[in-house]
């Protein structure tokens, strides 16, 4: 079994969470990516929030969140995507960037719109009281 590791930032305003579109793809995914050689989480989150949304992570307030775990999109039976969870305070301004088309706040009821494991995410928080 081939599992994809991954990291996300969790950023929720007014019980929505955000989301962010690449060029060419169709679901909505939640804002991170994979980690380059070497890095720990921290890093990888860090970096991979400023190339895509123009935003640094105040790394103090880094707080983890839960790791989560499904098929991957696109990828054949069996390949999983590990996704680990951070929210964090940033400063700057979202503003879409790299390879990110859209940014977008998303409701539990937009869960027709994002990957499968970000529909693990979305139960969780909806579980919680976090998100609408």
């Amino acid at each position: 079994m081939k599992i994809i590791d991954k990291l996300a930032w969790i950023e929720i305003k007014n019980k929505s969470i955000l989301s962010t579109k690449s060029f060419g793809k169709q679901k909505y995914y939640i804002p991170g990516g994979k980690r380059e050689q070497g890095e720990n989480d921290e890093q990888a989150l860090c970096r991979e929030v400023l190339e895509e949304l123009t935003v640094e992570l105040k790394t103090e307030t880094l707080k983890f969140v839960g790791t989560f775990e499904a098929q991957a999109d696109s990828h054949p039976d069996g390949v999983l995507v590990k996704m680990t969870c951070y929210t964090a305070d940033y400063t700057g301004t979202l503003k879409e960037s790299a390879e990110i088309e859209e940014l977008r706040w998303l409701k539990y009821a937009d869960k027709d719109k994002i990957s499968e494991v970000d529909k693990l995410i979305f139960d969780f928080l909806k579980d919680r009281h976090l998100i609408d």
